[in-house]
Formats: C-alpha cells, sequence, structure tokens
C-alpha cells in the first residue's frame, strides 16, 4: 500500500469514527450500574417514586439503578452528597421542591445552591396539594374562608408538617396571595396533622393529596380546594384554588431527576431521553396515580427554569412571612 492510499484509508476510518461519535454522543454510556441518591427515609411519596421509575427506567438504560437513601436535615445530607458526587452521570439524585426551592428559600448557609451544583436531567412528576377543613368550620368554599380569615384576623389557625415544610409553605404562600392572617400550629409530621384536624384541635390544612383524600371521602373532612392550576383527576369535584376565588394560584409539589453540575452535556441529554422513555412506558401513568402523581417529563431547560423561578418565588414568601426556621 502506497503512503497516499495508506492517508486515505485513515481517513476513511477517522471519519466513520466520527461519524459514529456523533450517532452516540455519550460513548456508549452508561456502562455500569448507576445510583439514585433519595434524600429521604425508604417508605416515603419520594422514596416510592425513586424506585418505580428506577425500576423501570432500568429496562430503558439496560443497567440497574439503585436507589440510595440518605435523609436527614429535611433533605440536605442526601442533596449536599450527590453535589459533591463525581459528574460522570453514574450518580443521581431525586431533588423535589423542598430540597431545590424551599430550603434555599430557608436556609442562607445552605450547604449546595441548586442552580449551581446541579445539571437538571428532567422533571419526573408532579401532585397538587388540598385545602382541606374540619366540618365544624362554617366556610363552604374558598371564598368563604378567605372572607372569615378576614373577619377575624388570627383567629383561624392551621396545621403543617412542621416549619418549613411543603405545607407550611403552601399555606403561607395563600396567606400572601390573600392578605389574610391565619395562626400556623406545626406537627412532626403530616399525619400526626391530620389526626388533629379530624379531632377538631385545628382547623385547616394544606396538605398532600394521600394522606387528606380518604378523609375527605369518609366525610371526615371538608376539601374546598386543590392548589394545582387544573383539577385532580382523582378529586374532580373539588376546585382548583384559582377557580375557586385566587385568580393565579397555581402550587404544585414535584419531583425531577438531577446530576452534579459538570456532568458532561451528551451524558445528560442521554439521561434526559432515557427518562421521558421511562415516563411513556405501559402502566407507567398508572403507576404514579396510585401515589397521587401526574407523569411529568420535560426539557433539562425547562426543569431548570422551573427550579430558578421556584426559589425566587418562596425566597418571596419566606421574607413576607418572616418565616425562621433553626
Amino acid at each position: 500500500m502506497s503512503k497516499t492510499s495508506g492517508v486515505a484509508v485513515l481517513l476513511v476510518v477517522l471519519a466513520a469514527a466520527a461519524d459514529v461519535s456523533a450517532q452516540n454522543p455519550a460513548g456508549g454510556f452508561p456502562t455500569k450500574p448507576l445510583r439514585l441518591i433519595v434524600p429521604f427515609p425508604p417508605g416515603g411519596g419520594n422514596d416510592t417514586l425513586a424506585r418505580v421509575v428506577g425500576q423501570r427506567m432500568s429496562e430503558v438504560v439496560g443497567q440497574q439503578i439503585v436507589v440510595d437513601n440518605r435523609g436527614g436535615a429535611g433533605g440536605v445530607i442526601g442533596a449536599t452528597m450527590a453535589a459533591a458526587a463525581a459528574p460522570d452521570g453514574y450518580t443521581l439524585f431525586l431533588g423535589s421542591l423542598g430540597n431545590l426551592a424551599h430550603n434555599p428559600a430557608l436556609k442562607a448557609d445552605l450547604s449546595y445552591n441548586p442552580p449551581r451544583d446541579f445539571a437538571p436531567i428532567s422533571l419526573l412528576a408532579t401532585s397538587s396539594f388540598m385545602l382541606a377543613v374540619h366540618p365544624g368550620v362554617a366556610a363552604k368554599s374558598v371564598r368563604d374562608l378567605i372572607a372569615l380569615a378576614k373577619a377575624s384576623p388570627g383567629k383561624l389557625n392551621y396545621a403543617s408538617a412542621g416549619t418549613g415544610s411543603s405545607l407550611h409553605m403552601t399555606a403561607e404562600l395563600f396567606k400572601y396571595a390573600t392578605g389574610t392572617d391565619m395562626l400556623h400550629v406545626p406537627y412532626k409530621g403530616t399525619g400526626p396533622a391530620i389526626t388533629d384536624l379530624i379531632g377538631g384541635r385545628v382547623q385547616l390544612i394544606f396538605s398532600t393529596m394521600p394522606p387528606a383524600l380518604p378523609h375527605v371521602k369518609s366525610g371526615k373532612l371538608r376539601a374546598l380546594g386543590v392548589t394545582s392550576a387544573k383539577r385532580v383527576a382523582a378529586a374532580p369535584d373539588v376546585p382548583t384554588v384559582a377557580e375557586a376565588g385566587v385568580a393565579g394560584f397555581d402550587v404544585s409539589n414535584w419531583q425531577g431527576m438531577l446530576a452534579p453540575a459538570r456532568t458532561p452535556g451528551a451524558i445528560v441529554g442521554k439521561l434526559n431521553r432515557d427518562v421521558l422513555a421511562t415516563l411513556k412506558l405501559p402502566g407507567m401513568s398508572e403507576a404514579l396515580a396510585v401515589q397521587g402523581l401526574e407523569s411529568a417529563g420535560d426539557t433539562s431547560e425547562r426543569f431548570g427554569a422551573l427550579i430558578k423561578s421556584e426559589i425566587f418565588k418562596y425566597t418571596q414568601v419566606v421574607k413576607a412571612a418572616g418565616i425562621k426556621v433553626d
């Protein structure tokens, strides 16, 4: 073979390799199991979502996705660990409204910064909060509740799962949007809060759907509204807070998948496509609906924009309400 023909062959080989690389920019990723950090203990809603999505996503990527529960400090421990992981795509993080928006709004000395320390992959699911009252409360609608609260400022009290919890923040956003004054009664979890609401020791709550809905259906609680922009399939007769009188009110709980910052864009792009494919698998929508969740795959860019907008929104709420956490 002449020197000229040898160069020609080499150029052909290099061109073919470049074409393969262009078609598969992630370079065959993944070649080993992936770890999905969940910043809460096993058994909760975030953990269940991670296991449902992780198991089905394993089928799509061709590698096992291992759920790694790292609970503590309201999600801070797991988030900090995920942010510090190697940016190679093999460590993923299940982020949520609480640890990606509420924590930055509440804690000036937070050990991680979501926009700086994470590469958003995709939103996974959204869900609504439900505004429910004890049957002894005179309000039969959101408008009635607002009128009642304005007639007697500070007299109505609402339960939450603790100071800084999503239930607390949602109620404070409602107060901020309606110009009402209600007393916060924090509990150590949604379960005890619901129990005292049923017992009449508190008067209302902005609860996640699964704990509240059975008691609404049994008549132990009265649902006045859901906080999402559209009605919820599990409670189609309950109006949204917006259509019931608070124009533009839209508060959703959400969870998404992220990687450490500086993870190569080609890998983030592949993971985004894998997540979207997973959410479209047969039975996935039904599996999420059982948990009161709605499938919500999206682009990495829009998920990143959501995180930033939610941090801004809740920072305003925290300042207006003067919320302090230990």
